[in-house]
């Protein structure tokens, strides 16, 4: 089941099937316009069906041998690696990635998996000693049970497998509902790699649905017991607030702020090269990709210069030719959003250094200096290529500035002094920061999330395995314990 046809139908107890409602959703590829494939939405019916499934097989798969379930995750790594140049293919046609962030894409989902293929042999539980004779105390560690997923269009299979891959692998079952713009990375393809991989049916279940429809029940459904969203912050706080309602726990990895701190003692050639895959990677639609650009005053001018003389030498447009760094934006929506931002942000006193013209939804890389903190280019995020260069007293104020922001995902600080950056990057209120090379990392078996709206919780190795698990207390009493009464 590899072909666009396929790709139009639901995943739900291990069927491929049309959805209920009567209204579609369209793929389309956001740099033609070609319209990938229409499928019919899934309604409430479905949603239901889906996490029916998902409750009815969890206990079953839970008591799965662990070698069992590690040999399904073996199998879908197996089956990312065959079907490369197919997925890329895909990444690049309906999430409009470069084939350069389409590869780092693939290689990243490929690692989760692989993680996650050892987590059923590291669900450890302990053995601890009692304050009563002849008691022991044992934790259990078990998995949660369903566990909602929320896919996105960014990077469409890395984040959303990042959940999948480790809720599985841990016991649990899932429901995924993919994003409207990547309905087949993030979510279908997802759905076929598991199924050629032997999962029981009713393990995974995919819906694809407006969120008219099955927005919110997907939160509010009784059967989930964790959502995991991966997207914006005025979405996660939302899907935070339903889920409070249920008392359900959620993993939320939501927007960034992100900032690259240029100290005076920097090496400014490799910190502009830093700056530039940083923020314009898939366009700068990353989460992690930098937001702002904070260089204190004595390099300054220096380090712009630099930039601007690589900024202008990107090369933007079709993201299925090799030289392409910068492609199309997912929708026509975030190019406007983009252009006003900037426009409010020049008639505040910013300065146009690189001026990026647009073409259908390529936006070509704008660099933007003199901003300051309270411009609309800096306050909030981007998810574009415009790079906006702050100028800062020194590395106080630079610190200052970085941390004059709602949110806390990733970051950078670039200095000579190697501790002065540890030092300077403990100052930064963020969940990830990185001395001398650019924020966007993400590595399987390292603790991933952010602080303040930028999410709650952390994904990657022992951390995922912490998410989608719980423990249980059993305490057993060895010999007849005596009472007060």
């Amino acid at each position: 089941m590899t072909g666009q046809m396929t790709y139009a139908k639901h995943f739900i107890n291990g069927e491929w099937k049309d959805g209920s409602s009567d209204k579609t959703i369209e793929n389309v590829n956001p740099f033609s316009g070609e319209l990938l494939f229409k499928i019919r939405s899934a309604d409430p019916h479905d949603l239901d069906e889906a996490y029916s499934a998902a409750k009815n097989t969890q206990k079953k798969w839970e008591q799965t041998l662990p070698g069992e379930r590690r040999a399904v995750l073996e199998k879908v790594a197996q089956g990312l690696s065959d079907r490369k140049e197919e997925i890329i293919s895909w990444l690049i046609k309906e999430a409009g990635s470069t084939a350069i962030k389409a590869e780092a894409e693939w290689a990243a989902a490929l690692n989760i998996v692989k993680e996650a293929a050892s987590f059923p042999f590291r669900m450890e539980g302990k053995i601890l000693p009692s304050a009563i004779p002849g008691k022991e105390n044992r934790v259990y560690r078990t998995p949660k049970g369903v566990v909602g997923v929320i896919g996105p269009w960014n990077f469409p299979l890395h984040l959303a497998m990042r959940s999948v891959a480790p809720a599985i692998a841990t016991g649990n079952t899932v429901v995924l509902k993919p994003s409207s713009d990547a309905m087949v990375t993030s979510g279908f393809l997802i759905a076929d790699l598991f199924e050629k991989a032997e999962l029981p049916k009713g393990v995974l279940n995919v819906v694809a649905g407006r969120g008219s429809e099955i927005g919110d029940e997907f939160v509010l459904h009784s059967v989930p017991k964790v959502i995991s969203f991966t997207g914006s912050t005025d979405v996660g706080k939302h899907i935070a607030g339903l889920a409070a309602k249920g008392l359900k726990e959620t993993a939320l990895e939501l927007g960034g702020n992100n900032v690259m701190v240029v100290l005076e003692d920097a090496d400014l050639e490799q910190a502009a090269n830093a700056a530039i895959f940083g923020k314009f990677l898939h366009q700068g639609q990353i989460c992690m990709a930098l937001n702002r650009i904070i260089v204190v005053d004595e390099i300054y001018d220096a380090f712009a210069e630099k930039f601007v003389e690589k900024a202008k030498k990107i090369i933007a447009g079709d993201p299925g030719e090799a030289e392409t760094a910068v492609g199309p934006l997912i929708n026509e929506k975030a190019l406007e959003r983009i252009q006003k931002d900037v426009e409010d942000s020049l008639e505040m006193g910013a300065k146009l250094l690189v001026s990026g013209k647009a073409s259908g939804n390529v936006l070509h890389p704008i660099v933007l200096g003199e901003v300051t903190n309270d411009m609309p280019i800096a306050q909030k995020e981007i998810f574009g290529p415009v790079a906006p260069l702050i100028r800062a007293k020194d590395e106080a104020d630079a610190i200052a500035i970085a941390n004059d922001s709602e949110y806390g995902l990733s970051g950078s600080v670039f200095s000579g002094d190697v501790q002065r950056g540890v030092r300077a990057a403990k100052e930064i209120e963020t969940g990830m920061i990185h001395i001398n090379d650019q924020s966007v990392n993400d590595e399987a078996h390292v603790a991933f999330g952010g602080e303040k709206h930028s999410g709650i919780g952390r994904f990657g190795g022992e951390w995922a395995i912490e998410k989608f698990t719980t423990v249980k207390w059993i305490g057993v009493m060895e010999e007849p314990r005596k009472y007060p009464f």
